[in-house]
């Protein structure tokens, strides 16, 4: 199966902007969606379904409409049999590093002053690299060598 990742639009079939009720029908297709919230701080709803080992989750904020989609890499390679996409680019086992440089190619600004979370404004995308479990690391920087969880979201976002 693939993700492909579409900012600031969404990873089809669920889409910024997206109504409570359009995005948990679109969940659905990747199997049975889990729901959390709203929580009284923030309103907040969360969406949530596993493709496998790839846990996805579907933020609205505010409870009503999508406002973010993250995706977070699976535990063991070898039991994920599918692809997360970014232009073409599988976000999960493909280097980070090379991930943020294509994306500065593309004329995108990254801001990495927090090198375990790099975000993309106005895309909007942002990146995690921090992980609780052994993971192979970057020579260069020691952080690890893949992305450990992508969010896209509407240009505003960040």
């Amino acid at each position: 199966m693939e993700f492909v990742i579409d900012p600031p639009r969404g990873v089809p079939p669920v889409q910024i902007g997206m109504t409570y009720e359009q995005a948990l029908s679109a969940v659905e297709t990747w199997g049975p969606p889990k729901v959390s919230g709203p929580y009284a701080h923030t309103a907040t709803v969360k969406i949530m379904a596993t493709v496998e080992t790839l846990d996805i989750v579907v933020h609205l904020e505010g409870g009503e409409r999508v406002t973010a989609i993250e995706l977070w890499r699976f535990e063991n390679e070898e039991e994920f049999n599918g692809q997360v996409l970014l232009d073409g680019v599988d976000v999960f086992r493909s280097p980070a590093r090379e991930i943020l440089q294509h994306q500065r190619e593309k004329g995108h600004t990254v801001d990495d002053a927090d090198p375990e979370n790099p975000v993309i404004p106005g895309v909007t995308l942002a990146f995690t690299r921090e992980t609780g479990r052994q993971v192979p690391l970057d020579p260069d920087d020691g952080l690890p060598l893949h992305f450990t969880s992508v969010l896209v979201a509407d240009e505003e976002y960040y």
